[in-house]
């Protein structure tokens, strides 16, 4: 029996391992995936994520990658309007946090066991019984649950998943490389109806991630993310007809989906990152608010795997995490409106979600 199973090796997941295996305590991940991603996703950190992974022991590869200053070039209607440099903590994409915190995992002696799913899960005063999709059953005194958003864990505990969600995609989105594109600032194209266009450049890459309005066909029917109707969008934006976006390595769509669970822990088993909230994703916070859970979350069970563990030292987590979570939600909510108003208007652009 180990002490602690992770589900999810996404950073939530990645950093609960390591504060944990630091702390000395026996711990194991798994994964559904069959590999890692290198996708950009989350793309960037804030101070008080830094110093959590400063204390791990993971913070100079990423520091020594990344970029913390950023200039927002905004173009409106195709011409270009201002630039705007902004503090972005540090701008470096999620496979890349994945990876520096993989590998200090490692050095810990721990490796994420891929092609891993969680099936069932029954548990009792002793400890928690993880079923696979292979039907390999885990023993371990407690379970974290820090797998994202369609959350296998919070679904095998009953755990509701309360707000909202947009039937339709706000966003698509991807990385892709853009030959003849400055890497020096990140591109933000807006038009007066609030559509457009951004094309960020990834830090160690030569890929920028693109962010875009989706584009919709002669029906009026969103069309799904593709090189292709990248480029469209691209031509209708950008108006730089000597740009062509090519070698697309993710391809995505974003729904506004603003959730929460009712409760982040059951008996023996906890709840963090995005498998317990879920909300827009303007001022950058979804990320490094389950970093923050992954570092509360690794206090409480190291207390409790320490000593007695008493109600209050486990519910201590919940009590703490809750609170922050539902105001994440309404904070970010606030923020996204800003930007979507913002950017009707000339030289404005993604930072109004920063304000």
């Amino acid at each position: 029996m180990t002490d602690v199973l992770i589900v999810g090796s996404g950073p939530t997941g990645l950093t609960l391992a390591c504060d944990l295996a630091l702390r000395g305590v026996a711990v194991r991940v798994i994964d559904q995936r069959p590999a890692p991603h290198r996708e950009s996703r989350g793309k960037g950190l804030q101070p008080s994520s830094l110093e959590v992974f400063r204390e791990l022991g993971a913070a100079e590869p990423l520091i020594s990658t990344g970029n913390s200053k950023v200039v927002l070039r905004k173009y409106f209607d195709g011409a270009h309007v201002n630039d705007t440099p902004i503090d972005a903590g540090l701008l470096i994409g999620q496979w890349q946090i994945e990876e520096a915190l993989r590998d200090r995992l490692a050095e810990l002696g721990v490796r994420v066991e891929w092609g891993s799913s969680l099936a069932g899960i029954t548990q009792d005063a002793a400890g928690v019984s993880a079923e696979l999709g292979d039907s390999t059953v885990i023993g371990a005194r407690y379970l974290a649950g820090c797998d994202g958003g369609h959350s296998a864990t919070r679904k095998l505990l009953g755990i509701p998943f309360e707000g909202s969600a947009e039937a339709e995609p706000a966003m698509v989105l991807g990385d892709v490389k853009a030959p003849g594109l400055s890497r020096d600032v990140w591109h933000q194209w807006f038009t007066s109806e609030g559509a457009g266009i951004l094309l960020c450049p990834m830090p160690g890459t030569d890929t920028f991630q693109l962010q875009a309005s989706p584009e919709q066909d002669e029906h009026g029917e969103l069309l799904p993310p593709s090189l292709e109707s990248f480029q469209r969008l691209f031509d209708r934006h950008a108006r730089m007809p000597g740009i062509r976006l090519a070698d697309p390595t993710w391809l995505s769509s974003w729904r506004v989906n603003v959730r929460m669970a009712t409760r982040m822990r059951e008996g023996r088993v906890f709840l963090a990152g995005d498998a317990a909230h879920v909300h827009p994703i303007a001022g950058g916070l979804g990320m490094n608010t389950g970093i923050q859970d992954a570092a509360a979350l690794g206090r409480t069970l190291a207390a409790a795997l320490g000593g007695p563990a008493g109600e209050e030292v486990l519910d201590g987590y919940q009590a703490q995490r809750l609170p922050v979570a539902a105001e994440v939600l309404a904070d970010t909510a606030r923020r996204y409106e800003r930007v979507l108003e913002a950017v009707r208007t000339p030289g404005r652009g993604t930072e109004a979600g920063l304000d």
